[in-house]
């Protein structure tokens, strides 16, 4: 069985960074699709950056664009979110996501396409 455990998240002031972590652990399995998500308070998942397990394509939600870059590292089986220049509104709970099959560009953001997720991981950013 899969395991997605995040780490990296904390406090932060406007204009700072932070980088997640998303370790993935299970006998004989590796995922073709990597996912960070947010969710706020009251809210649905909504996706904030995706990649393939080789690291070939990633895709971000615009509102990250050139601020957040997603990565991959195989070897240690761990995939980044490197967070730069973060605004209040990115204060949210971040969720690492993970699954067998590639995703498009269109359907990526749905977290209905997702069949494996941790537990998450806080990001607070003040002003």
């Amino acid at each position: 069985q899969v395991q997605l455990v995040e780490s990296g998240g904390g406090s932060v002031q406007a204009g700072g960074s932070l980088r997640l972590t998303c370790a993935v652990s299970g006998d004989n399995y590796s995922p073709a699709s990597m996912a960070w998500f947010r969710q706020y308070p009251g809210k649905g998942r909504e996706g904030v950056a995706y990649i393939d397990s080789l690291g070939r394509y990633t895709y971000s939600a615009n509102d990250v664009k050139g601020r957040f870059t997603i990565s991959v590292d195989k070897d240690e089986s761990t995939v980044h979110l490197q967070m730069n220049s973060l605004k209040p509104e990115d204060t949210a709970m971040y969720y690492c996501a993970a699954d067998p099959y590639q995703k498009s560009g269109l359907l990526w953001p749905n977290e209905d396409q997702w069949n494996t997720w941790g537990r998450g991981t806080q990001v607070t950013v003040s002003s």
